[in-house]
């Protein structure tokens, strides 16, 4: 119950992005043609962190292959596809490894379109809450950058009005890892466990709902706004009594827009019913590590960032901070922070990100499996996160 869990998991959430968006790897065909085009990408990470947790134990400060990521796409002027696969390297290469994300779909027409398979979840502002590399408490509750197994129609209205409605069946799966458990996937879920000391749960029957407004009565070229929420019920195996409880989570959001200038407010509440004996917690997986979460509170993510274009030779450099908590419901449970400041670094196919991260009762930053449950010790831990990626 208390294992200590020191692993980086080094999620490349916007950075990945970027990366492919700055250079667009070997395309076959024409996207416009009614044969498409395919086009393959990749990008390899190495990583340096420096860990100052307050607390004597192997803290690994070196410098490591970190992951290699293969991305396949497909496009056309009615059809599109992704998938995407990752290697990472916690000792030996691909002794984790996973399938991020493998859909395709079909436009209806310019703005609206159908798809299916491994996807995004839409809750919250976007798949990215944040412009750090580290990325928030958001991702590591299972909230963001969620990737499950569904179905969503996506709709843009004259009124400026975007909405997307979707049903999961199912979450992402579990790959291949080092631990003996249902912890190798990406995306931040609830999971399966023979550990007494935890809950063992399937998620299924997963109904998102988003709707996002552009404020167009105050845009203009250099300011755009808009406001939304969000809206997530699902339904939860309890493996161990056959009973069946369910998962509530509801965001509200704005992003703004300003020249150069970007902010995104994100906040909302989770509620869990596992229809368990341990009924104040929750287990959850990803990365290799299984850990515990309150099962109701309120989470809230603050990101700011300023794009410098072009500074010199094609690179553009974007300081941000990120602040991120979940607030527990619980009596007795500390709340949870992960505050980041750092700056990402591009040019051409080259990024950079430089990142300090200050943290408390977190269970990927000196914290433990209860981290994010009962606390920790309550005590700041703070990360120094280097990542370097070519994409190609």
């Amino acid at each position: 119950m208390n294992t200590i869990i020191y692993r980086n998991f080094g999620m490349g959430l916007f950075v990945f992005g970027m990366a492919l968006s700055t250079f667009a790897g070997i395309t076959i065909g024409d996207p416009k043609a009614d044969t498409g085009a395919f086009t393959v990408s990749g990008t390899l990470r190495a990583k340096y962190n420096y860990k100052d947790y307050g607390h004597d134990v192997d803290l690994d400060n070196s410098v490591q292959f970190d992951a290699a990521i293969i991305n396949l796409g497909y496009e056309s002027p009615n059809v599109f596809a992704n998938a995407q696969w990752r290697c990472y390297q916690w000792n030996d290469l691909c002794d984790f490894s996973t399938l991020v994300s493998a859909y395709a779909g079909y436009r209806l027409n310019e703005t609206d379109n159908v798809t299916l398979g491994l996807q995004p979840v839409p809750f919250g502002p976007g798949r990215y809450w944040d412009s750090s590399f580290y990325a928030g408490l958001n991702y590591t509750m299972g909230l963001q950058d969620v990737l499950n197994l569904g179905l969503n129609y996506h709709a843009e209205l004259p009124s400026a009005t975007k909405v997307d409605l979707a049903y999961f069946v199912r979450d992402g799966g579990n790959y291949t890892g080092t631990a003996d458990n249902d912890t190798a996937r990406y995306s931040a879920n609830i999971v399966k466990t023979d550990n007494p000391t935890m809950t063992s749960l399937k998620e299924k029957n997963m109904v998102v709902a988003r709707v996002s407004q552009d404020l167009s009565f105050l845009n203009h070229d250099d300011l755009k706004m808009a406001v939304g929420g969000s809206y997530w019920y699902s339904q939860l195996d309890n493996k161990r009594n056959g009973e069946e409880g369910n998962r509530k989570a509801w965001s509200l959001f704005n992003t703004i827009h300003y020249q150069n200038f970007g902010l995104t407010l994100t906040g909302g509440q989770i509620e869990i019913d596992n229809k368990d004996p341990i009924s104040s917690y929750s287990t959850f997986g990803s990365f290799d590590a299984e850990y515990n979460i309150a099962n109701k509170g309120t989470f809230y993510s603050v990101d700011m960032n300023y794009t410098f274009k072009n500074v010199k030779d094609n690179l553009n450099v974007t300081p941000y901070i990120v602040l991120s908590g979940f607030n527990k419901e619980e009596n007795g449970f500390q709340d949870s922070q992960r505050n980041i400041i750092g700056a990402a670094w591009n040019h051409k196919n080259i990024s950079l990100y430089t990142e300090y991260v200050m943290s408390k009762n977190d269970v990927f930053i000196g914290g433990n499996t209860d981290s994010f449950a009962a606390g920790d010790d309550g005590k700041w831990k703070k990360l120094v996160n280097l990542m370097f990626m070519y994409s190609f």
